[in-house]
């Protein structure tokens, strides 16, 4: 097996550079980014792909699952993000019930987020039950990237968020499911939350690119949430690496902030401009005399109140 090269930082990726980077043994980074300045700083950092994931429902917005997220929560935040990527593939996740009605209506949504986005791809959850979408979808000329395992969209028939394909029929299961996503078009599959060893049996066995998040390092890429990496909410996923601690550097500053607003130390001479000496005095000359004839005659002083 070849050394792995990384991408070039130079050239757009599209999904036929993530077939090539299997082919070539290079490692896919991905992240998730919900904002135009967020993709902007990870485009730059390098990574390969964007998602604009369906949890920024849970990260962004407060819900404590995805399933809340709409399309026009999508919507919003794929055009944010194509506004602040540009070399990087961005891919958008289709929403709770997006796709899962009819092939029809899964194209009509991929369709937009695609067009109305600017998405190079979309991602939907599911094997073999939505092959047929997939099928749909990619003949219509929209790459779809699949997702198994842990789907968070089924969360509570999954009886919560646990790792799967523990056991050997789930498995084989997970296995066939690749393997359809694979024949129905997909150019890639995320395999999250299940065992290293069969995520990376999975990666040998099927042609497309295997994105794991807590499936080991045997996949072909992998994808984080970019807040769990930079430690910037209050929960950390035993799958996510810890980067930076962000959050923190972020609360302190805040607070620092606040002090020195109540302290009066902020703004300072360097925050602030000035007026000059004589437009100064020429506006308290003009106040006093509007002051002044205001109270009918008298001379008051700027505050309003009277020298009596």
């Amino acid at each position: 097996m070849s050394a792995a090269v990384p991408m070039d930082p130079q050239r757009s990726v599209t999904t036929t550079t993530f077939r090539v980077a299997k082919a070539q043994n290079r490692r896919i980074a991905m992240i998730t980014a919900y904002d135009a300045p967020t993709a902007r700083m990870v485009d730059q950092a390098g990574v390969d792909a964007i998602l604009v994931g369906d949890s920024l429902g849970m990260v962004v917005l407060g819900h404590d699952s995805t399933l809340p997220v709409t399309m026009d929560d999508m919507l919003h935040h794929t055009r944010a993000v194509t506004r602040g990527a540009s070399r990087a593939l961005v891919v958008a996740d289709m929403p709770f019930l997006s796709f899962q009605i009819s092939p029809q209506e899964a194209l009509r949504n991929a369709g937009r987020l695609v067009a109305e986005g600017g998405a190079g791809a979309v991602k939907l959850e599911g094997g073999r039950r939505m092959a047929e979408t997939v099928r749909y979808i990619t003949q219509a000329g929209i790459p779809v990237m699949g997702h198994v395992g842990l789907t968070p969209q089924s969360v509570n028939q999954l009886g919560g968020y646990r790792v799967q394909g523990r056991e050997t029929a789930d498995a084989l299961a997970l296995i066939d499911d690749c393997r359809a996503l694979e024949e129905s078009g997909a150019f890639a599959v995320v395999l999250e939350c299940i065992p290293a060893e069969l995520a990376e049996l999975v990666s040998r066995e099927i042609s497309i690119p295997t994105i794991g998040i807590g499936a080991g390092v045997g996949c072909d890429g992998e994808i984080q949430v970019f807040h769990d990496l930079l430690g910037m909410g209050d929960f950390t996923p035993r799958h996510a690496g810890r980067y930076a601690e962000v959050g923190t550097a972020i609360r302190e500053a805040v607070g620092a902030y606040t002090q020195d607003v109540r302290d009066r130390v902020f703004p300072a001479e360097a925050q602030s401009t000035h007026l000059d000496a004589r437009v100064l005095a020429e506006i308290k000359a003009a106040r006093a005399g509007s002051l002044k004839a205001a109270s009918g005659g008298s001379s008051p002083s700027i505050s309003g109140r009277s020298d009596q």
